[in-house]
């Protein structure tokens, strides 16, 4: 049986955005969607549960993720980030807004947050390609790094040039190492690889701000402190993929 796109719905801005962007990717993956009404008179734990429950049977759950002036809306908004952090499936948070799925300007970009150091992000790398390729996109895979704690030895000084360059080239390196599997899988898509000195939320905060999807990965049954940032600032879809 073909799994179906779960899309969850109020009558709040984020939940039309929500139900629109599903209907594309419905399309776009030749997936048949399943519309859920949420009454917001329905605890927040129980409408989370009955989500979690349709999607552990889908291709993933879609839902809004808050207006466009950024504030949480019920009843989708209530229990998005529940559903996200506890699902064993994919979930696409879609904040209020015309996005490209639906209509809006097309970015050919899908933002990829990846950790080139962590081994077991192959289900986060892997649904990114996939997006990439079934929408003709380029995928931007961002890999954020810190500078070794030895080098606090060198403040309030300048750190040698040399020292940051060869540090960035390792990471350059292991980001190029940990996505090679995958563009051998999908030759189509063209990667832009991107490793960058910040913080991981800002890093995909600032990526994001060009994507019409942004995929990053989830340890464990809660969202973390980088993807609940993300969350909070990014203003295009974003794919949470259990790891």
């Amino acid at each position: 049986m073909t799994e179906p796109i779960i899309v969850g719905v109020d009558a709040s801005a984020p939940s039309r955005a929500a139900a629109e962007w599903a209907a594309g990717d419905a399309r776009l993956r030749g997936l048949p969607l399943r519309v859920v009404h949420i009454d917001g008179a329905d605890p927040a734990g129980g409408v989370a549960g009955a989500l979690l429950s349709l999607g552990s049977r889908a291709a993933c759950t879609v839902l809004g993720l808050r207006g466009e002036d950024g504030v949480p809306e019920p009843a989708v908004g209530s229990v998005a980030h529940e559903v996200a952090a506890r699902s064993d499936r994919p979930v696409v948070l879609v904040p209020g807004g015309p996005h490209p799925a639906s209509g809006g300007r097309r970015t050919e970009w899908v933002t990829l947050g990846v950790d080139a150091r962590d081994p077991v992000s192959g289900a986060v790398v892997d649904f990114a390609f996939d997006a990439a390729r079934r929408r003709g996109a380029r995928l931007h895979a961002v890999h954020a790094w810190r500078l070794p704690s030895r080098t606090e030895r060198w403040m309030p000084y300048a750190l040698p040039e040399e020292d940051r360059g060869a540090w960035e080239d390792q990471e350059v390196q292991l980001l190029s190492d940990a996505l090679r599997p995958w563009r051998e899988k999908y030759p189509q898509v063209d990667v832009y690889e991107d490793v960058r000195l910040q913080s991981p939320s800002a890093a995909l905060v600032q990526a994001s701000a060009s994507a019409e999807l942004l995929v990053v990965g989830r340890a464990g049954r809660t969202l973390g402190p980088t993807v609940g940032d993300v969350l909070e600032h990014t203003e295009c879809p974003v794919a949470v993929i259990p790891r």
